[in-house]
This record gives structure tokens, sequence and C-alpha cells, in this order.
């Protein structure tokens, strides 16, 4: 490192200023302890952490940091931790959703605004991984993410249960009379059972992948579990590589490109991964300015079969991807077949080829080949269009009934998901397996924020006659954890006059997977007649964040972020009111 370097650094228009500007910058630096020494040159790396007992998937991440703290010390670098907000589906209300943008810009301008040279983002649940990135494509300094890990396999009564995953089939067990409250009060316990994101592939899991895929997380180190040593190697190892990324000046926007979001999909479809991951790699895409169409995640993917074997979609759990050879192995796999581009560059400084070229799967139950996949070519998300969906919809096919992926039957709609909850126990419910459960106004303004509710538990009384699917149709999202034949991120949504607005009970709505349609058979004379009658619903905030979302959020197909936000905004060095 030479002497130009240093005196080039973000950092040194605090630390190296001179006269009183440089004095109170140093000075109130040092009542931390810290000795003049550091204030030399040498990299700044903030470390970013979204810790918080509020987000259970992020609360060990304080621990992660102190070893991110090593790392960034022992390549010469001065490691500076700061908290951001974290955005817990498991608490936050109405959906953690509602807040990713928030602290997108929360990340983007805490980043912009101090003496940072570079920064190691530690994430851990659904939002803060997406949120993180997003806000750091938009500074775009040198920037590593490192998420916090997934739980340990769960267990209860000699089988592994997996979070999310078996709250919904417990809730059925119990509508059914399988499970008794007090036993399924003792499976909380044995679901999560250690520090860690879902351990699922839902969209925690599914979005470490996705940082992996990317190019912006160290190889393997989505997986390994957050209690395992080997997760803090990986925290140490990312605090060493951020300071040689500042050396290299290598930044997301080098590492974010077409090619980088084309290998995510591809990976997203291989693992099963989570449908949110369309909403947030979209968002994400927007800020670097790469242009990726909701098509893309239907086109990209209908050579590439699924091979990982995990809930929702298979069997088994993190940890045993973890030791089957994780993501490498799978990007191996794919490397082999030439879906990928192993061009793409990383943030160790080399491609994808060369971090996982020679990964090996050392279970081929969990991780399968191309040659023999867990599930065929045609099972990944498929984007539907039609005059119920113009600007599309998703399903996740690999979590679907195949029998039901061609299906057509009469709508029964509810004008909010209270409105389906408060009847769905009620044996009276007109409704049988035949019928399309129809959930609105829960879109990113309509409700707002898109929570997870599009897989709305089946109605008990059918639960109770056996049947184990429905077709489900909603402007909102689904658990990543969730399963089942739902239709989801219907655009426009109901709250802008979609054509979800306009569907009436016993209209026949007809899907059809594998021609990709979604189609509400009514004519277009009374459809239009429907739209001339429709009102907007009022608007149910004005003022506060909750009125700014409503007001600038995108629909689903383009990634529900704030349009204002699209774009980088770089890393300027703010002005100095010293």
């Amino acid at each position: 490192m030479t002497d130009n370097q240093k005196t080039s650094r973000r950092s040194q228009a605090w630390f190296g200023a001179r006269g009183r500007s440089g004095m109170v910058y140093r000075s109130w630096m040092r009542n931390q302890g810290f000795g003049h020494e550091v204030f030399d040159g040498r990299p700044v790396i903030g470390i970013a952490t979204s810790a918080s007992e509020l987000a259970p998937c992020n609360a060990h991440l304080t621990r992660v940091a102190e070893a991110v703290k090593r790392g960034v010390w022992q390549a010469g670098g001065l490691p500076l931790q700061f908290p951001t907000m974290a955005t817990g589906e498991t608490l936050m209300r109405p959906t953690a959703m509602l807040y990713r943008n928030l602290m997108a810009m929360e990340v983007e301008e805490l980043i912009r605004a101090n003496p940072l040279d570079g920064v190691v983002l530690l994430s851990g649940c659904d939002k803060t991984t997406p949120a993180m990135l997003m806000g750091a494509a938009s500074v775009d300094l040198p920037a590593v993410m490192v998420t916090g890990g997934p739980m340990l396999n769960g267990k209860y009564r000699g089988q592994d249960v997996g979070s999310g995953t078996h709250v919904w089939k417990f809730e059925e067990d119990l509508k059914t009379g399988r499970m008794t409250e007090e036993e399924c009060f003792f499976a909380e316990g044995c679901m999560a059972r250690s520090n860690g994101h879902c351990m699922t592939m839902g969209t925690a899991s599914t979005m470490a992948c996705m940082a992996e895929a990317l190019g912006m997380q160290l190889p393997g180190s989505a997986a390994w579990p957050a209690v395992d040593s080997r997760r803090m190697e990986t925290a140490q190892a990312a605090g060493q590589r951020i300071v040689r990324m500042v050396e290299e000046e290598l930044r997301p926007s080098q590492i974010l490109t077409r090619e980088a979001f084309e290998n995510a999909i591809r990976v997203n479809a291989a693992i099963g991964g989570s449908t949110n991951a369309v909403i947030h790699l979209t968002a994400i895409a927007g800020r670097v300015g790469v242009e990726l169409s909701l098509q893309d995640f239907d086109d990209l993917v209908r050579a590439v079969p699924t091979l990982v074997n995990l809930m929702p979609s298979g069997t088994y759990l993190m940890e045993d991807f973890c030791y089957a050879g994780g993501l490498p192995a799978v990007m191996a796999e794919l490397l082999g077949g030439e879906m990928l581009h192993g061009e793409q560059i990383t943030v160790t400084g080399r491609t994808i080829a060369e971090n996982t070229g020679n990964a090996e799967r050392v279970d081929s139950d969990v991780i399968t080949g191309l040659d023999v996949p867990f599930q065929p070519v045609g099972t990944g998300i498929a984007v539907l269009r039609g005059n119920l969906c113009p600007d599309g919809a998703v399903i996740k096919q690999s979590a679907a009934s195949p029998h039901l992926l061609t299906h057509r039957g009469p709508a029964r709609v509810f004008d909010s998901p209270e409105a389906y909850h408060e009847v769905a126990d009620d044996p009276e419910l007109d409704i049988d397996e035949n019928t399309v459960i129809v959930i609105r106004n829960a879109g990113p303004k309509g409700y707002p924020g898109m929570p997870e509710v599009s897989n709305v538990p089946l109605p008990a009384k059918l639960l109770k006659a056996g049947v184990k699917d429905m077709v489900r149709v909603c402007d909102g999202r689904m658990s990543g954890t969730g399963y089942g034949t739902v239709v989801l991120h219907v655009a426009p949504e109901a709250a802008v006059g979609g054509p979800l607005a306009l569907v009436h009970d016993g209209d026949p709505v007809v899907l059809d997977v594998p021609n990709r349609s979604l189609h509400l058979d009514v004519d277009d004379a009374e459809l239009a007649r429907r739209r001339q009658a429709w009102k907007a619903p009022a608007e149910r905030h004005t003022s506060g964040y909750a009125w700014l979302y409503t007001q600038n959020v995108e629909q689903a197909d383009q990634g529900a972020d704030f349009g204002f936000l699209r774009g980088s905004r770089g890393h300027e060095v703010p002005r100095d009111s010293h």
C-alpha cells in the first residue's frame, strides 16, 4: 500500500483533515480508546449489523461482528461497528416487507454519511439481506455480505422439523385433531433450538444463497449453521477480505452485473428457492441499473432442474445442505452443465468458476446431479400471464401439487386475508376442493407492504375430509417456508385497480401453468362494466412512513422498491460542517 493510496482514502477526508476539523473527528474517536496510529490512512471498515432481540434470526450477529473485527485488524484495517434497523418477519406487523425499503435507505445513508472506505454487511432474516445489498449497491463502496447462518435442524419425536414449513403442517394437524394444543406448544421449542434464521429453504436461506450466487458473499458461507464455529471463521475471513477489496477498489457495481443476476436466478431454481427472491433480486438490480424483468425469472430457468432436496419442496434442511457440499456444490454442477457465467467476478477477486468449479457433492440424496435431479426440468418458478395478471404473477412449481397445475374452478373471493380467516373454520363455508380461493388487497400498496399471507390454510372442513391442497390466488406474497398450489404477486394488485379487484364469487378461474396462463373466464364487456363501477379504496394512511410507502412503492413485478431509490447515488464525501 502506497502513501498515495493512504491519503486518497475516503476516510481521510475525516481523519486526515488538518486543523479543527481533523481534531474534532480524531479526538472524539479517541474517547473509545483508539490510539493515534489508527488514523494513519489505513482502510476504515464499517461493520453494519442488524443485531436485535426483536429480530430473533439476527440476535446473535453481535458475536459475528466480533469475528469480522478480528479479520479487519489482522489485515491492517480499522473496524468500526454500527447498528442498523432489523426487519424480522417473525415479530414485525403488519409485515417486515413494509420496512425493507426503509432499512435500505438507512443502510445507504449511514454508509455515505460516515468515514468509511468499505463495509461488511451482517444480516439474517428475510428482508435484512436484500435491504443491505440494496443500500450498499446504491453507495457503491467495497462491500461484502456475511449472513448469520441457519438454525440447527429442528428435532421432534425422532423426526427433523423445519421452521415455518412445520408451522403450517402442525396447524393442519391441530385442526384435524392429529395434534393437541399441548403437543404444539412442546413442538415450538423443538423447532427453533439454536441461534440463526430458518433452516428450511425459506426466504432467509434463499437470500443468503442469492448473496453468494451473486458473488457478494464468500463461497460456501451461506450455509454454515449459525452456531457452527466455521460461521465465525467465515466472518473473520470476510473481515480480512474487505480490507483487500478496498485496496483493489473492487465495488458492487463490478460484481452485480447482468450476468451475476442471471447466475442467481438459475441457482434459485436449482435450490428450490423462495418466490420472494423474484422481488428482492429485481429490487437489487434496480439499484445498479441492471435491466431485469419478471419474464427473466421464467425464461432463464426453463432448462434448470431442482437439484436440492430441502423443505418445503423436499425432505432435508440447511444443516444437511451445508454438510452435503453447500451452494458451491450446486454451482459446480450448474457450471458443468454450462448453465452459469463462470467468468463472473466475485468479492474474492476470483471468478465463479475459480471459486466453485472443483466443489464436491458429498451427499447425493441432499444435492443431486443434473443427470438424476431431485425434480426435473420445469419445476422452478413459473411466470404467469393473462387477463387476471397482465403484468404477471408467479408460482413455485416445486412446492405445488402437480394435479392442480392445470385447473379450472369457481372463485371464492375475500377482500382481505382477515376476511378469509374469520370464516375458514366454519363447517358451513361454501367451498369445496375445486374452488379457487382468491385473496386480494394484500399487495404492496393495499395492505400495505405485501405480507406473506397468500398460502392461507385450507378450510378446516376440507382438511378434515382429507383434502391436501387447493388453488389459491393472491396479490400478496408467501413465506419461502410455505408450500401449496399458490399463485402469488398478482400484478397489478387489486388496490390500484388490477383485474383481481374485478373478480366476483363464482367466476371461473383457469390456471394453466404449463402454458403460463392465469385467466378469468368472464367476457371483456362484463369486465369493462365492472371496471367502470370499481372505486379505489380510501387512503388508509395520510402521514408518516406508511404514507410515504404507499405513495411511492412500485408494483411486485418491479421489485416493490421506491421509484426514487432506483439507481446508484455514489459515495461522494459529504460537505464538512466543522
